[in-house]
């Protein structure tokens, strides 16, 4: 039984992690074992993620201090609850989930909120197929690096061009 300062003390802890986090996932764990729980933690964690098995009373606490995440996920608080916290990236723990959700049919992804807005699980899927912050780093940098480099190639381009013509110049003369 928790005392009312540790109660306090969980509700304060999760009001600061739903102000940090860019989204939340509530997750049905029931049924999954230790092991699979501590799988998904794993997986979790490199992302800038965390799950937090939560009293859902405590968490509904913590959501008054933000009444967007509040009236978009607080109706959802019934059963056997996780909370994962996406810190950064929203993507790559919603990716995870769906993932994971497929392997372990006992891990269902319930509802989650992102910027004070709701996500169904269809919503979710979508957002697990976009890609990540990195992916999307990398398309940028592709995109920016391809005018330099065709630049380049015509330069380039010039000179050799130039040197075909002497060198069938020279050949010719040679002929002759």
């Amino acid at each position: 039984m928790m005392t009312k300062a540790r109660k306090v003390e969980e509700v304060a802890t999760l009001s600061d992690k739903f102000g940090r986090a860019k989204a939340a996932f509530l997750v049905d764990f029931k049924g999954m074992d230790v092991e699979e729980v501590t799988k998904l933690r794993k997986t979790l964690s490199p992302l800038n993620s965390e799950m937090r098995v939560v009293r859902n009373t405590l968490a509904k606490q913590a959501l008054k201090n933000y009444p967007e995440m509040e009236s978009a996920i607080s109706a959802d608080f019934v059963g056997t609850n996780a909370i994962v916290f996406a810190y950064e990236d929203a993507s790559a723990p919603a990716k995870a989930l769906s993932e994971f959700s497929k392997e372990i049919e006992q891990l269902q992804v319930k509802t989650g909120v992102m910027d004070g807005k709701a996500l169904d699980e269809a919503k979710i899927k979508v957002l697990a197929t976009l890609p990540g912050k990195d992916e999307l780093r990398a398309q940028l940098l592709a995109v920016l690096q391809a005018p330099m480099s065709k630049f380049v190639g015509t330069l380039q381009a010039v000179p050799q061009g130039f040197a075909r013509v002497l060198d069938a110049y020279r050949q010719k003369q040679e002929q002759q």
